[in-house]
């Protein structure tokens, strides 16, 4: 098994708990919040969604998914089109709704653009630098791991929200 193909069983193993997380919910479920300081499942798939896509479209070159495919209409947030989710406050994460369908949909686009560009890289590829703001610069490989880390917390999240519904 190569590099590539452990980080591609990683995103893949995001991707189905992204789904499992999403099964059958409405947009209500995925609005509840247990507080009204708490974050809910759909902001949760929508802000890890919109940190791989930013994170893979910045270290790949290329346009992000959710705009150059049209998902920050279809989503029609009352965000900012670069606004990843990141420091949202307590009413920024209130006007994070969507549908499952939508939320999944984009995910998966994001999830096909991260393995397309994960099957061009090779193993020397995982050294460079890819943001210098930090001490030590983030190399690729770091960059990708970190990216797979906040996933899956995210998504556990997520999965323990859904729970607390009763789903």
């Amino acid at each position: 098994m190569t590099s590539t193909d452990l980080l591609v069983d990683a995103f893949g193993r995001v991707r189905e708990e992204v789904h499992a997380a999403l099964d059958g919910l409405t947009p209500d479920d995925l609005a509840h919040r247990v507080n009204d300081k708490a974050n809910s499942i759909g902001w949760l798939i929508w802000h890890l969604t919109r940190v791989q896509d930013d994170h893979i479209a910045d270290a790949a070159g290329t346009a992000q998914v959710w705009i150059e495919e049209g998902w920050a209409e279809r989503l029609g947030l009352p965000l900012a089109e670069t606004d990843t989710g990141y420091g949202h406050t307590a009413d920024q994460v209130a006007k994070v709704r969507s549908t499952a369908d939508l939320l999944a949909g984009y995910h998966d686009a994001t999830h096909e653009q991260t393995v397309g560009y994960l099957e061009t890289l090779t193993d020397e590829d995982h050294a460079r630098v890819v943001d210098t703001a930090w001490d030590p610069p983030v190399t690729l490989a770091v960059r990708l791991i970190s990216v797979i880390s906040d996933d899956l917390q995210h998504v556990g999240q997520a999965a323990f929200l859904r729970g607390l519904l009763g789903r």
